[in-house]
């Protein structure tokens, strides 16, 4: 009996399920394109792009906080050239601005980033050269003598490629693998030359040569007994380099105090998020309150499942959560070391001289490198053991490797029932009748799910390759984001490549092998020459080259998208109308997001590899590359101009990672000769004889680079520079003299400000109704450690006067909810690019005063052992407030020695004056001297006498 639909997708009933499964299952990806479908990707594909790119200039003029925030926000130093309103005003900055101005504007890592972009183009364009002058005449002209009764596809589109290639002809394959290497490695040379100059520059920038990290040390993995400011210095004098001994500053436990602000915020941005909807009409509140499910670590509330009033909840969860951060950061013991330091030089050489020594020693059982910027670096990482980092290093590659072997499975069923519906009802009746009942709503779901489903697993898939990559243990966000890269393209490879490619002509011989072996009994090797399993791959790899071609042309149309902003557009005019943002979210709307390098190198590296493993069999790949990266590296270009900034600077450390995979697709590449020459050649032995020496060659040029370039793009010096050389940069050795080791590279928990719930200031005639705590008073009394709105703050309209109670918020107007006005705060600036690279801000730590890193007569500060640092300066230490600090009364003998040894402490030395409700710092004073509690001042008296401002940078 026929099956109920005559159509070519349906079988007869009398086909098992099983039948039907395995059928569907042997070619999952639909992947068969005729040569029409290239011809209709490529007028697509420029037609939506030119109307993209025609939106994008006409909208551009009018939308600056969209199309050009960095031009709105930027200092004048990094900020890129002006426009004008025209239609094509982009032109010039884009075209004729050179390498050497926008490095300054954009950074290292973002021109890096460009000149890649460039090199790409580039490369691939002398590739689709050689490639289409060599391959596609041999192919061409060798398989018109292939008999034309025998070919079952007489395309011209397949005759670009080897897959009637039977007479000969392969020593050009061969010859095009030789020629791919060289052309390859000598653009990737080229460009390794180019960055390490770029590298060297950065290094000589006055931003460098004055930071402070460039000249520290990172030591991690101390032992116990050295866990002092002493032992630090006992790690770096055991390298005997450089006679300079640096100022030291041993971690200290935080305790809880990063959970316990991460929960703080989450709770002031759910009660933002519960305010803009509760008040999103001030004069007309909803009937009913809104309500929320307390948290499970509230121990208050017995009942989790019963929901309370949100408004009041979360503001009693907010002063909970800050009296308990006071609290916490008042007990953090300063005798309490971790295994982690860091050392800073007064020269940079110095520095790097020691760094190099160290790079593959372990001093004392310790880890020295050099120190990255303090926001860079997973403090919580840190602390880990080396046995610890190891293992969890293993358990996240066993998540990694099964997250990307495994994955094909779903991806199969996707790729079979969800983007072909039909072939649900062929296995379940009952669905079949209602996708017959409603066939255009089916259509509109199979159009939408399969797609939705994917790119949602691709949204996530970034934020879980960071998640495993900061559980095992890396320490500096820079190396989580190679490492995602690491992660992205070996997924993207192994599944949207070689399983896409390859799964349809492996099942198929896997299941033909299985009936020979159940029917003919035939021995394995007997097997495999049935099946012919090397020529069945190479003729699967030319099948799908057309879909390759035409996915590549699609990419131009996702890179004009880019270029449109078209997304960010939409979704910020639906929000406003549709949605209820929060002040906080509208402000980071209009700040320059950052660039995603891991997710975008991802794409590079990819569609390369892709362009070289099948620019060997059709050399139209190479085209569309090219084609595609002459059209990005400039989009790219406007866009890290204009739009994107960098939210972590790791100055070029991204290119190893980026180089280490291009060389693995040209080995891919080679592969794939090798295959072709195996599978049809006349002379294969011979031929993959002459191949052998290309991974050998390209081993020996990844080690030749190494060895030429990165020891000198990590380090300013190995310590060949000559002695009382002059520094290239001005130093501003009134900046170094007032460095503070301790407070600059000391755990962000102990310095960060808390975040204060931000309101809409149309509904602050209404917050006293709707708010039912205190209104008279800063909550929590922290002031001293947060942003917390004061209750009892001046009124800016009546000068003198106090200000209305209104609760303890920040209201924001409507003509204030810009991030121009929010730029110089870290709560934004962190996120958009700040840490003073971009905005023009001071580069320092918010409220944290000037400490003064002692010393001996060798100008550094020493410790007595491992539970007690103490200082030898004539001033001692000064360390935050909370650190444990010998009570006033016991104070009169001092185990801080001075001059003549273990004694009295004099009563003349100078002190800082500070109060504990300014500022975290608040009643730090030296080790064994006793400060008064008096008022805050702006500036303390140092060791000579100057004023020093405790928020200069």
């Amino acid at each position: 009996m026929a099956s109920a639909s005559s159509g070519p997708g349906i079988m007869a009933r009398d086909e098992s399920t099983e039948d039907k499964l395995i059928r569907l299952m042997s070619d999952p990806f639909a992947t068969k394109v005729a040569g029409d479908a290239i011809i209709a990707a490529l007028v697509t594909s420029l037609s939506v792009m030119g109307v993209v790119f025609l939106v994008f200039c006409i909208l551009r003029p009018f939308n600056q906080i969209v199309y050009a925030p960095r031009l709105r926000h930027a200092d004048d130093k990094h900020r890129p050239p002006p426009m004008d309103k025209s239609l094509f005003a982009w032109y010039k900055p884009v075209f004729k601005t050179a390498e050497e101005q926008y490095m300054h504007i954009i950074g290292l890592d973002a021109t890096i980033f460009l000149r890649i972009a460039r090199m790409c183009r580039n490369m691939f364009g002398v590739l689709a050269i050689v490639g289409c002058g060599i391959i596609i005449p041999t192919t061409v002209i060798k398989s018109t003598t292939y008999a034309n009764e025998n070919r079952k596809d007489k395309s011209a589109l397949f005759l670009m490629t080897p897959k009637d290639l039977f007479n000969g002809g392969y020593w050009a394959f061969v010859v095009v693998a030789y020629l791919f290497d060289i052309i390859i490695c000598g653009f990737l040379w080229m460009t390794y030359r180019a960055i390490h100059r770029l590298r060297r520059k950065f290094m000589d920038s006055p931003e460098y040569q004055n930071s402070l990290f460039s000249r520290t040390l990172m030591v991690t993995d101390i032992r116990r007994d050295l866990r002092s400011d002493q032992g630090i210095l006992d790690i770096t004098d055991s390298l005997r380099t450089v006679p300079e001994v640096p100022r030291a500053a041993i971690g200290r436990n935080v305790k809880d105090i990063p959970e316990l602000i991460e929960e703080h915020e989450q709770a002031v941005i759910e009660l933002e998020q519960v305010l803009a909807k509760y008040l999103k009409n001030p004069n007309s509140l909803p009937a009913q309150r809104p309500l929320c499910r307390p948290s499970k670590k509230d121990p208050e509330f017995g009942n989790k499942s019963q929901k309370v009033d949100a408004i009041d909840y979360l503001t009693a969860r907010i002063q909970r959560l800050e009296s308990q951060i006071k609290a916490v950061r008042e007990s953090v013991d300063k005798r309490d070391a971790m295994p982690y330091g860091f050392a800073s030089y007064e020269t940079i050489e110095s520095a790097h001289t020691v760094a190099f020594a160290a790079r593959s020693k372990h001093p004392k059982g310790a880890t020295v490198q050099l120190a990255a910027k303090p926001k860079d670096i997973v403090w919580k990482n840190l602390s880990l053991t080396p046995q610890t980092r190891r293992w969890r290093r293993f358990v996240n590659r066993m998540w990694v490797t099964l997250l990307t072997a495994l994955y094909f499975i779903p991806n199969i069923l996707i790729a079979v029932f969800l983007a072909q519906l039909s072939n649900i009802a062929q296995l379940w009746d009952k669905f079949g009748v209602e996708m017959r009942k409603n066939p255009n709503a089916w259509a509109v779901v199979q159009g939408i799910a399969a797609p939705a489903l994917t790119s949602l697993f691709y949204y996530f898939l970034p934020i879980i390759f960071r998640r495993l990559s900061i559980k095992a243990g890396d320490i500096t966000k820079t190396s989580r984001e190679r490492h995602v890269v690491s992660g992205l393209y070996s997924f993207f490879l192994f599944n949207n490549l070689i399983i896409f490619s390859l799964f349809s002509s492996l099942f198929k011989m896997i299941s033909a092998a299985v009936v020979i072996a159940r029917e003919a009994h035939l021995p394995w090797y007997k097997i495999l020459e049935e099946i012919h399993p090397l020529q069945t791959i190479m003729v699967a790899l030319c099948q799908i080259s057309p879909f390759w071609v035409t996915w590549l042309l699609q990419r131009n149309l996702g890179a004009a998208i880019d270029l449109s902003q078209l997304v960010n557009l939409a979704w910020g005019s639906f929000s406003r109308k549709f949605l209820n943002p929060t002040p906080r979210e509208l402000i980071k709307r209009t700040a320059p997001p950052p660039f995603d390098y891991a997710s975008y190198y991802n794409y590079f590296l990819f569609y390369s590899t892709v362009a070289l493993i099948f620019g060997v069999l059709q050399p139209l790949t190479l085209v569309v590359t090219a084609f595609y990266f002459t059209m990005d590296s400039w989009m790219k270009k406007y866009l890290l101009m204009y739009v994107f900034c960098t939210k972590n600077e790791s100055g070029g450390l991204y290119w190893r990672a980026v180089f280490n995979r291009f060389l693995v697709g040209t080995f891919l590449s080679n592969l794939v000769v090798a295959l072709c020459v195996v599978a049809r050649g006349d002379q294969k032995w011979m031929m993959l004889g002459s191949l052998a020496p290309l991974p050998v060659l390209l081993l020996g040029f990844k080690f030749y680079c190494k060895n030429a370039f990165d020891y000198s793009m990590k380090y300013y010096t190995k310590g060949e520079t000559a002695k009382g050389a002059e520094a290239a940069t001005p130093i501003d050795k009134e900046s170094r003299r007032r460095d503070r080791v301790a407070v600059r590279f000391g755990h962000p928990a102990l310095y960060q400000k808390l975040t204060v719930p931000m309101v809409h200031e149309k509904s602050k005639h209404m917050l006293a109704e709707v708010y039912r705590g205190r209104l008279d008073d800063d909550v929590g009394g922290t002031a001293g450690y947060s942003d917390v709105y004061s209750m009892k703050r001046m009124s800016k309209e009546n000068p003198g006067k106090a200000a209305a109670a209104t609760g303890p918020f920040e209201f924001v107007s409507e003509n204030n909810m810009d991030f121009e006005n929010f730029k110089n705060r870290a709560e934004f600036s962190d996120e958009h690019g700040g840490e003073g690279s971009i905005y023009g801000h001071n580069n320092s730590r918010p409220g944290t005063p000037t400490s003064v890193m002692g010393g001996t007569e060798r100008g550094r500060s020493v410790s007595r052992d491992s539970e007690r640092t103490i200082s030898h300066d004539d001033n001692g230490v000064t360390y935050p407030a909370g650190y444990h600090t010998t009570p006033s009364n016991l104070r009169e003998y001092s185990p801080s020695p001075d001059r003549t040894g273990f004694g009295r402490v004099e009563s003349n030395r100078s002190q800082i004056p500070l109060n504990d409700n300014v500022n975290l710092l608040g009643q730090a004073a030296p080790m064994g001297q006793h400060t008064p509690n008096q008022a805050f001042t702006p500036y303390s008296p140092n060791r000579d006498g100057d004023r020093t401002d405790y928020f200069r940078g």
